[in-house]
């Protein structure tokens, strides 16, 4: 009698943003699959995602770096699919010519993003509102809110009405103390799942990446073509560049250094109980070689 192969459904989570669907997408349109699975998507705005983690909702899903710490017991970091800023970032904006007073009131797109606990730490006497990411722009316009922090594609479109009042990256590098990038998103892994599944799972999802950067002009017009991104393609070709590059692929050296300093902050101004160290918490892929030994 022939064995019959069952498909595993998965589903991954990420955010609607052009840089995660960009490194996504190689999935989604076949080009990298996976031996006995069907992989799937839903996109969530961030914060969002960070509360869906928080709740062990998904087994694959992109979160904040400032969230690990609170799920590490329950999720393993990927090493793919990950957004740095390297002298860019998010955006605290007002409308031109405002002047902000100490206690201004700010629209931030969610109490477990990076950008909000950076600018916590900055900006300890602020008045915090959080709102979708997607709204943050017009808040300010609309004179609902005095600032907000923007993220995504949103850096890079916002309105003339608008002016930069601080750079995320500046307060990352005052904060910092240190040349290092400003670790933003990544996914997460449940640590639930089979050792040598999640080892499979990283490796076609860093396979997505690779395949996306080496077919960089093709995925995008694709994603144009079929209304994926809200961007246009001069504007979609600058932003992968900023958050799905080639750093994107698999975490660098520099890269485990800067988000342990983000852990570190974050203890250091109590957003966590304790210290993490961003290694001890990866999936061990020795695993997989020592399993075949």
């Amino acid at each position: 009698m022939a064995k019959i192969n069952f498909m595993k459904r998965t589903l991954i989570a990420h955010s609607p943003d052009a840089d995660d669907i960009f490194m996504y997408y190689a999935i989604k349109f076949g080009w990298v699959d996976m031996k006995n699975t069907l992989f799937d998507n839903i996109a969530k705005d961030i914060q969002t995602l960070n509360e869906d983690a928080l709740n062990g909702v998904y087994d694959i899903v992109a979160i904040s770096f400032a969230l690990y710490p609170h799920i590490k017991e329950e999720y393993a970091p990927l090493r793919t699919a990950v957004s740095f800023g390297e002298g860019y970032g998010p955006k605290l904006i007002k409308k031109k010519g405002v002047k902000l007073k100490r206690n201004f009131k700010v629209a931030l797109s969610g109490k477990h993003t990076t950008n909000a606990m950076l600018f916590r730490i900055a900006y300890p006497d602020a008045r915090v509102t959080y709102m979708n990411f997607l709204e943050i722009e017009q808040a300010v316009l609309d004179g609902n809110v005095d600032a907000g922090v923007l993220i995504h594609e949103s850096i890079l479109t916002y309105d003339n009405a608008l002016e930069v009042e601080r750079e995320m990256w500046d307060i990352w590098q005052e904060l910092a103390g240190d040349e290092l990038p400003l670790p933003l998103g990544g996914m997460a892994i449940r640590r639930s799942l089979p050792l040598n599944k999640a080892i499979e799972y990283e490796a076609t999802l860093t396979k997505a990446v690779q395949v996306a950067r080496d077919h960089k002009d093709r995925l995008s017009k694709m994603l144009i073509e079929r209304d994926l991104v809200r961007i246009d393609a001069p504007t979609l070709d600058k932003y992968l560049e900023l958050y799905a590059n080639d750093d994107s692929i698999t975490l660098s050296d520099i890269q485990y250094k800067a988000i342990d300093k983000l852990f570190e902050l974050g203890h250091k101004h109590g957003f966590y109980d304790s210290q993490v160290k961003v290694e001890d918490f990866m999936i061990p892929t020795e695993y997989k070689e020592l399993r075949n030994s």
